[in-house]
């Protein structure tokens, strides 16, 4: 039965989710199982946006809640941290969404990784720079414009010439990214939900 702090959140309750946040501080309640909790609550927003009962304007707001949260929390130790390790993201140079990417990032950072946001329109080089410098296990490039597929495919050959694909997965995510689209590009993975992305990275970085 799902606890009243993941209704809350699932109800885009923002004052209901910051008291309860509160409330299981004051009781001890250890700072990685809240935010299992705020996890669960994403999870409720994401399955009745699937339903369309939510619509975007409702994804936006319960992510502006989620990240609300998780500040109330204050610093988490490095001892209570999962420690699952680095996740570069980006949306790939020619495109400027991000919606999708940040609400992404939001999701992996309260399962355990430490993601290193490189913005929108980013280029292959700086992806590479990126892996260099951070050596994460799984990146993940989010996309929305079918113009900028061939952009991620481009991005994805540079980082094999530079000797480093088989040191990582790819994830592709975004509205109109398919397996089709995963096979194209030669990506790892096709995640299209946040909580997908989590689930296939942690299978990943085990």
């Amino acid at each position: 039965m799902a606890s009243d702090l993941v209704k809350r959140l699932g109800a885009l309750d923002e004052d209901g989710v910051l008291a309860g946040v509160k409330e299981l501080l004051e009781k001890g309640v250890p700072k990685l199982d809240i935010i299992q909790e705020l996890q669960e609550g994403m999870q409720e927003v994401g399955q009745k946006y699937e339903a369309k009962e939510y619509f975007l304007s409702e994804l936006i707001m319960s992510a502006e809640i989620f990240n609300e949260a998780i500040a109330a929390l204050g610093e988490i130790s490095a001892s209570e941290q999962a420690g699952l390790g680095n996740f570069v993201l980006g949306t790939i140079y020619g495109d400027i969404h991000d919606i999708g990417k940040n609400i992404v990032a939001t999701v992996l950072k309260c399962n355990g990784f430490n993601v290193i946001d490189l913005g929108v329109d980013v280029p292959a080089a700086k992806f590479i720079e990126a892996i260099k410098e951070h050596k994460p296990k799984v990146i993940g490039f989010s996309c929305l414009l079918t113009t900028a597929f061939d952009n991620i495919k481009t991005a994805i050959e540079e980082i094999d010439k530079a000797g480093l694909r088989q040191d990582i997965k790819i994830l592709i995510g975004g509205g109109p990214v398919d397996q089709s689209v995963c096979d194209y590009v030669k990506a790892d993975a096709v995640c299209k939900s946040a909580q997908e992305a989590v689930a296939v990275a942690q299978k990943f970085s085990a």
